[in-house]
């Protein structure tokens, strides 16, 4: 092995032993503060079963405000990450300027009106500009913005400014299709609406052509 060609190998595993270790001690500090906010949150589930008329003593419900505790904290997960946290060496350069669509990626979010779910699909398209990302961190951007309190127009406009500022792109493109459960589970109980929202960045808000094109194979492919 060259000089040159050894430098770089022993770069590259610097750099990837140095991100790991960054990746650990960065998980090891948000489940500290998990920890540290565990009780309070369960004490708050107590409160909120006693004051719904439950016995917060019978044998159903001893570990529901712990179990409620934690389920919340893992679906909001997403106030304590970044796109940086999980784009770490996940973008290269590649002289490609087609489109590229990567589409139905399972979304699950709560709706920050009356912390109900809804989810659905998001289809996600953007256009390189000499720099493209691994296929599998767009459904990761998803999931930081999906993993909050939210309402969809807010989270479309997200995830497309998220990927915009990382990539640089020539242009974004996000749809998503969803149902919301504060439709279907109360207020006026309508069990087959959908809400489709999306969000056109650069190339795909001025070029009437290039937005079709994203939008016909979204939905056809």
């Amino acid at each position: 092995m060259s000089t040159k060609v050894g430098d770089i190998v022993e770069e590259f595993h610097t750099d990837n032993k140095m991100s790991t270790v960054n990746n650990h001690h960065e998980t090891s500090r948000k489940e500290l503060e998990d920890a540290s906010r565990l009780p309070a949150l369960e004490t708050a589930y107590t409160d909120i079963l006693r004051h719904l008329g439950e016995d917060t003593d019978r044998e159903g419900l001893l570990r529901t405000p712990l179990r409620a505790a934690k389920a919340i904290q893992f679906l909001t997960k997403g106030y304590h990450e970044t796109i940086d946290d999980i784009l770490n060496n996940a973008i290269f350069d590649e002289d490609h300027d087609e489109m590229v669509i990567v589409k139905d990626i399972d979304m699950f979010s709560l709706c920050e009106h009356h912390m109900v779910p809804f989810f659905g699909k998001v289809h996600i398209g953007y256009i390189p500009n000499k720099k493209v990302v691994g296929l599998s961190k767009l459904a990761r951007i998803v999931e930081i913005f999906s993993r909050r309190l939210q309402v969809q127009e807010r989270l479309t406009k997200q995830i497309a400014v998220g990927i915009s500022e990382a990539l640089q792109p020539k242009g974004v493109a996000v749809v998503i299709e969803a149902a919301h459960m504060c439709m279907v589970m109360r207020g006026v109980q309508k069990m087959n609406s959908r809400t489709v929202t999306s969000a056109m960045l650069g190339v795909y808000l001025e070029d009437p052509k290039t937005r079709e094109e994203f939008l016909y194979l979204s939905r056809h492919t």
